[in-house]
């Protein structure tokens, strides 16, 4: 599973089907010649339907396939045959997949389950034909009704990852680690910062055969929800968790102080962040002394129920899974409910294309770049210059 398929953000133009146009008919018969008016509806225009798939983890398939277009409706006919309703588009996305408006973006309609159908965009209604105009005073109506146009939108898609445990920490606190400890899942895991580059997520075994899902969030610094590091483009992932687990290490010279920093982003963010059932793990434990405990036992914050664990050793994992399904069990963590804030279009195209510009000019040479002269005289006679 490459990170290059990871695609949690896509902007795709949509369009819906027209309706198509009522029919202006007489009917014609050979001893009937005034039969009156028989003109058909039209049929309805194809909606854009956004619908839940379990299967899903990503949006790449909607990557390289920008513009998504519904059908129109069929015209309707004569001896009252209606059109042929279009053919609706539906847009299969991963759980959890949040829709805003391209243009301002305000918050659409948010995907929970699978098979779930969301209509995005409505298609036109069908137009009347003229046999619904016919009245004793207007037995022969000429004219009928034109279809409703269709209606086009931008729309912003963005995956936010469904997972019951969410871990937070700064870069290299040994968040891919315990993931790789606690589940089968294989995180890249390097002695350098932000290893991880997008979400992982891995499966906990717990008990008598129970399980919780665990997500590695991309590490988060000082100065995120600003843009800085990795900026917010991960810190929606976090939105969709029943528990946050807080990584520091043992090493650090303020737990109370990182903590407080992260949880500072956090709720800069979005404050309802805030509200969630939240836990402290001191990792890196296998390599800290007894002077090195205490320092850190008098810099702990006190509002949090914490945790000394050893992803290597082992220490403390046992314990921490009993604390994470505690509070999973928790009536108040089983609903999740967060309201989602309205996104800033020009912060996050921004940024987007800041990165898609990077790794395109890793790979791209141009010619004044170049330190030799180009001496054409050598291509000469190849048959470019006839």
């Amino acid at each position: 599973m490459q990170q290059t398929n990871f695609i949690d953000y896509v902007k795709i133009y949509c369009r819906s089907g027209k309706g198509g146009a009522g029919s202006m008919h007489f009917h014609r018969a050979k001893y009937l010649p005034k039969g009156g008016p028989d003109g058909g509806d039209g049929g309805r225009g194809g909606h854009i339907i956004l619908r839940g798939n379990r299967n899903l983890w990503t949006l790449l398939h909607l990557k390289y396939q920008r513009h998504l277009f519904a059908t129109d409706g069929g015209n309707g006919g004569e001896s009252r045959s209606f059109g042929k309703d279009g053919e609706d588009k539906i847009i299969e996305v991963p759980l959890g997949t949040v829709c805003y408006d391209g243009d301002s973006g305000e918050f659409l309609a948010e995907v929970r389950e699978h098979g779930e159908d969301i209509v995005l965009l409505k298609g036109g209604r069908g137009g009347r034909g003229n046999w619904h105009f016919r009245t004793a005073t207007n037995q022969a109506p000429r004219y009928a009704q034109p279809g409703e146009p269709a209606t086009e939108r931008n729309i912003i898609l963005q995956l936010k990852v469904l997972a019951d445990v969410g871990l937070v920490g700064f870069p290299n606190a040994g968040k891919s680690t315990l993931l790789s400890v606690v589940s089968a899942a294989k995180p890249e895991i390097a002695d350098y910062p932000f290893t991880t580059l997008t979400p992982q997520l891995g499966i906990v075994s717990y008990r008598d055969n129970r399980s919780f899902c665990m997500a590695d969030i991309p590490g988060i610094i000082e100065g995120a929800a600003e843009g800085k590091g990795l900026g917010l483009r991960f810190l929606r992932h976090i939105e969709r968790n029943s528990v946050l687990l807080f990584m520091v290490p043992v090493s650090s010279e303020n737990i109370a102080k990182e903590y407080n920093i992260l949880l500072s982003e956090l709720e800069k963010y979005n404050p309802e962040l805030l509200t969630k059932a939240r836990l402290l793990a001191i990792s890196k434990c296998d390599m800290a002394d007894q002077e090195m405990l205490k320092q850190a036992e008098k810099t702990m914050p006190t509002d949090i129920s914490h945790v000394f664990i050893s992803s290597v050793s082992g220490q403390g994992i046992e314990q921490l899974k009993d604390m994470l399904w505690q509070e999973l069990e928790k009536e108040e963590n089983q609903v999740i409910e967060i309201s989602h804030l309205p996104i800033d279009i020009k912060k996050i195209e921004s940024e987007d294309s800041g990165a898609e510009t990077e790794q395109e000019e890793q790979h791209t040479i141009y010619l004044n770049e170049v330190e030799e002269e180009w001496d054409l005289s050598k291509y000469k006679g190849i048959g470019w210059d006839e």
